[in-house]
């Protein structure tokens, strides 16, 4: 299978290693170090899960062990002083774990080859510091390599580890080490003195743990500090979906480097491919651009998987199989799973230009970084949607959407900052700004994207976290923290959730709709009358009670 191939069903996971999984261990460790003895014994394995489960971990591609970083715990002072590989080895190869020590030592860290390229690495190396946090370890100190260090005899080990460090020379190891913030705290003499590719030379590796407290320390093992970015995108006409794809990557880079846990697109973001339609009908149009969307789905998640950023797609036209047209957003989490919500309530111009339907369920999703819901554009003026994902726990709504005047786009505003305070959640709108004239119907764009809080003393006075300038194509950012929004619900100056009167009046989803709105009979849709149905034309519900 090509690594193209395996990554359209990526789906990612980090846990401690089993016993169980010593036979694929062994495997990919004698692939990696075949010019170092290959793998650890099945009982140095077994001995090590036993000492410090914790510190044994694994990356999997499904049940695919695809990495791994070996850890034992040692006394600090003792380790961050010169030492050897064989003071962290007893007879037979059994290591030497202190559980009184009060630092981590990484032992081993590798990725399988056909895996590299994708920053996976690095994913294990932040597992092994958040357990270095939560378990309030002093630091992580390593004994690295210098593989590539054997190509430069006329330099000595502290002028090969000056060029690494200034860039000058590229080290597969150290290079690697330097980029994850571990520093280099001396050189270690005859550490591994068969290690030829290092001439028996090591770096003595730290990174300090800022929030070591030597005392009576209780570790958060919740995520609180989240970064959300969204893009305010640009419309431009393009000559290929390639060509956009690669501006799409231009952002997600950008979210990348700022260690964004989130980035989200504008609705229908991809809009520009349409001016690439030989005709002008919009409701070919649209569905030439619907052509795209399960290319687009696929390399986004690529995208999510290879800069580590979970990706909230905008939204895109879908259509399925009985030939129904849908407005839909994507989350392209950064493990490689891909989950989608449909566009419920589908406005006047999409369903009379465009014949889209609006879908029949919300969600709200797990991720690394809290419970999101997506609702896109129009849905966000219905308060029922989002107190419905606020029931079932979510921390941060997103709300790509489209609008071509101010008003419009005030409608969405003031609805999401709405929804921010009835359900103590954060809201991100995100949109589009520029011109498409040869678009129809698109040829225009107003927006102000912006990030909004519960209005309560723990957020800004305007409950505004952040946004951008008005029509300027940027980007934006905001750390948001969760566990104010569990302080606000419970400890806040008021409680929308708590203080609803359930005695009173109550909300729920009645049922799916089987049959589009648009598609039922006049006495189907007398025989609904007593109820709203998903997808009911606006019109119609105007004319109930």
């Amino acid at each position: 299978m090509s690594k193209m191939e395996k990554l359209d069903d990526f789906h990612l996971t980090i846990a401690e290693i089993k016993k169980k999984d010593y036979p694929q261990l062994k495997a990919l460790m004698d692939r990696v170090y075949v010019n170092l003895g290959g793998a650890w014994s099945k009982t140095t394995i077994h001995t090590l899960i036993d000492a410090f489960p914790e510190g044994q971990i694994a990356l999997f591609d499904h049940d695919q062990l695809i990495g791994i970083v070996l850890s034992m715990r040692v006394d600090y002072a003792k380790f961050s002083n010169p030492h050897t590989y064989d003071d962290l080895i007893g007879q037979k190869e059994i290591i030497r774990d202190n559980p009184e020590g009060d630092a981590i030592y990484g032992l081993d860290a590798l990725i399988d080859p056909d895996y590299r390229g994708y920053r996976l690495g690095r994913r294990l190396y932040d597992a092994r510091k958040e357990l270095c946090r939560q378990l309030n370890f002093r630091a992580i100190l390593a004994g690295g390599r210098i593989p590539n260090y054997h190509n430069h005899k006329d330099l000595t080990p502290g002028e090969y580890i000056d060029a690494v460090e200034s860039r000058e020379i590229h080290d597969s190891a150290l290079s690697f080490q330097l980029s994850n913030g571990f520093i280099v705290k001396r050189i270690l003499t005859a550490y591994l003195p068969d290690d030829k590719q290092s001439k028996g030379f090591a770096t003595l590796l730290e990174w300090a743990n800022i929030y070591y407290e030597p005392k009576d320390y209780k570790p958060n093992t919740r995520k609180s500090e989240v970064r959300i970015g969204g893009i305010q995108w640009q419309m431009r006409e393009v000559e290929s979906p390639e060509e956009l794809l690669q501006q799409v990557e231009f952002f997600v880079d950008i979210m990348a480097d700022y260690n964004s846990d989130f980035a989200c697109l504008p609705e229908f973001f991809n809009a520009p491919l349409m001016g690439l339609c030989e005709e002008t009908d919009q409701n070919i149009a649209i569905r030439f651009l619907a052509g795209y969307t399960e290319w687009f789905k696929n390399e986004i998640s690529h995208l999510a998987v290879s800069y580590n950023v979970n990706v909230i797609t905008g939204s895109m036209p879908l259509l399925d199989e009985d030939d129904t047209l849908y407005n839909v957003s994507y989350l392209c989490r950064r493990d490689g799973t891909v989950e989608e919500q449909r566009k419920i309530h589908i406005t006047p111009h999409e369903r009379s230009a465009w014949v889209i339907e609006g879908g029949d369920e919300v969600k709200v999703f797990d991720t690394d970084a809290g419970r999101i819901g997506i609702l896109v554009c129009y849905d966000v003026e219905f308060p029922e949607l989002a107190r419905l994902m606020a029931l079932d726990d979510m921390d941060i709504l997103f709300v790509p959407f489209w609008t071509d005047t101010k008003n419009g786009y005030l409608r969405v505003r003031h609805c999401a900052q709405a929804r921010a305070i009835e359900n103590e959640c954060y809201v991100m709108i995100c949109g589009s700004v520029g011109n498409l004239p040869q678009v129809e119907s698109l040829d225009i764009q107003y927006a102000q994207s912006s990030i909004f809080s519960p209005s309560d003393f723990a957020f800004p006075h305007d409950a505004i976290m952040a946004e951008t300038t008005a029509n300027t194509e940027m980007v934006f950012f905001s750390d948001v923290n969760l566990d104010k929004l569990t302080h606000v619900r419970h400890e806040g100056s008021v409680h929308n959730l708590i203080d609803r009167r359930d005695d009173l009046f109550s909300l729920k989803w009645k049922r799916k709709a089987k049959v589009p709105a648009s598609k039922l009979s006049d006495e189907q849709r007398r025989e609904n009358s007593g109820s709203v149905l998903i997808g009911d034309p606006l019109q119609n519900r105007a004319q109930k009670p």
